[in-house]
């Protein structure tokens, strides 16, 4: 059994298996920087789907979109698999309770990237639009689930916590922490501020989602719990609103940005 797991821990953590799960920082920077871009249209009054599915659908438009499909799954595929590994082999010499942070950390990062993955497959094999089940469907079933209410506000709040770590992590510029920094002072500094810009962006983000799914379930709308795209629309509708969305927007473009630099200087 443990000759079976170090085989498995020296497969996964193996030079080509690097290669390919970098890729996934690049795709998932690719995704936000579309999910920003689609903010933005939106802001000046355009339409649009500003989450990861319709950021996945616009790559599909692109030329070569089932080649960009497919390649990108299989670079998410592969994060994810790292990911896991981290979460199943890494982090034992550290103190338990710093152990059981990264490993969920690692675990929780695994299932982002499988997310991803299968998005992508889904609309790769046209099965986006059949499969692809709305927020609020989604809050409805869970709603009328036993223990569906608390299991709600759970959720949301733990979208909403997340949201306010990575606004700290960004404004502390902790994420550097994570990366191989540039010799060059330059690079240096556009690095930390694309990565600010980003991380709080993305933080607000997620913090609006998590307080939506809260506020729908303790009110009982839940088709006010419609994920990143259905709150940054209802972003727009506030005072100062197109601004305040064009601005998240360029925020989100720079976590994308950030990303695709992190492809090439993550610590793996």
């Amino acid at each position: 059994m443990k000759e079976a797991a170090n085989a498995a821990e020296n497969v996964t953590n193996s030079k080509p298996l690097e290669m390919v799960a970098r890729a996934g920082f690049a795709v998932s920077g690719l995704l936000h920087l579309l999910i920003g871009l689609i903010a933005i249209r939106i802001a000046m009054g355009g339409k649009g789907q500003a989450d990861v599915s319709g950021a996945v659908e616009e790559l599909a438009k692109q030329p070569a979109g089932p080649l960009l499909l497919w390649t990108s799954f299989a670079a998410c595929v592969a994060l994810a698999i790292w990911q896991a590994s981290d979460a199943i082999f890494d982090f034992e010499h550290l103190p338990t309770k710093k152990k059981l942070a990264k490993k969920l950390k690692a675990g929780l990062q695994a299932v982002v990237y499988t997310a991803f993955a299968l998005t992508l497959a889904a609309v790769a094999t046209g099965a986006g639009a059949n499969q692809r089940e709305s927020t609020s469907d989604f809050t409805v079933r869970l709603m009328k689930a036993p223990g569906g209410v608390a299991l709600l506000v759970v959720i949301g709040a733990a979208i909403a916590v997340t949201g306010i770590v990575y606004g700290i992590r960004g404004i502390k510029k902790s994420f550097l922490k994570y990366l191989r920094t540039p010799s060059r002072p330059q690079a240096r500094t556009a690095l930390t501020a694309v990565g600010v810009v980003g991380y709080v962006a993305k933080g607000f983000a997620l913090l609006l989602v998590g307080l939506l799914i809260i506020i729908a379930t303790v009110t009982a709308h839940p088709q006010e719990s419609t994920g990143l795209d259905g709150s940054l629309k209802a972003l727009r509708e506030q005072p100062m609103g197109p601004y305040l969305l064009a601005a998240v927007g360029a925020g989100l473009i720079c976590y994308g940005i950030y990303m695709v630099v992190r492809a090439r200087l993550a610590k793996m």
